[in-house]
């Protein structure tokens, strides 16, 4: 029996060294830079791991800091808490007669962001290094997110019990919508829009972008 296990063994082993090895496909920058859109509504089947939002923040370990001072922290929320600071939030100001998030499409988890100390220029460096790379890392495990600038601070302070003033929400789920890209000349309007249930990100064009010499 040792003999037919022996051989066995070696018949997988060959069987393994003759196919060819699958190796999975990775994420490249420009790819997790189109996906890393801004979504409004979300997937309300969906519910964010603790686990996720703490690979998100993660990421800030890792990061350039502004003189290195590591000032930013955050607070985490997930679904049982959710519903505490969604009426302090405001999303999608360019668009107010449509009250984005729509009923049923709310995002169920956050990232607030503080700082320790007073909001400064290296702060707000850092606090953009910051969400773009959480956002990213969002994108490449298969989530979605929002930047939230328009919420009561003092409120959410409170209501989260939060030991420093909140600086950024970042909305984080399983995005709902179809959002696309277009492109605009500098002097174009910027404003974000909606036709036939496509969101539409005017995005200047890399030409207009350029300070020539």
């Amino acid at each position: 029996m040792a003999d037919d296990y022996l051989g066995r063994k070696m018949e997988e082993y060959r069987a393994r060294a003759a196919t060819p090895a699958v190796r999975r496909a990775h994420a490249t920058l420009n790819g997790l830079l189109l996906k890393n859109r801004s979504y409004r509504g979300y997937d309300p089947r969906y519910e964010v791991r603790a686990d996720q939002l703490r690979s998100m923040i993660e990421v800030n370990t890792r990061i350039p800091s502004a003189r290195n001072q590591q000032v930013l922290r955050f607070r985490p929320v997930l679904s049982d808490e959710a519903p505490l600071l969604l009426p302090l939030l405001h999303m999608g100001a360019a668009l107010p007669e449509l009250h984005l998030p729509l009923p049923g499409t709310e995002p169920r988890a956050f990232i607030v962001v503080c700082s320790t100390i007073p909001e400064n220029r290296y702060v707000d460096i850092d606090l953009g290094i910051s969400v773009q790379s959480m956002l990213l890392r969002a994108a490449e495990i298969g989530l979605n997110g929002l930047c939230i600038a328009a919420f009561n601070a003092a409120q959410v302070r409170e209501t989260l019990h939060l030991p420093y003033d909140p600086l950024l929400i970042v909305a984080v789920g399983r995005g709902a919508e179809r959002i696309e890209l277009k492109e605009i000349s500098a002097g174009d309007d910027h404003s974000y829009y909606r036709r036939d249930g496509v969101h539409y990100v005017p995005k200047v064009r890399l030409d207009d972008l350029l300070i020539e010499r």
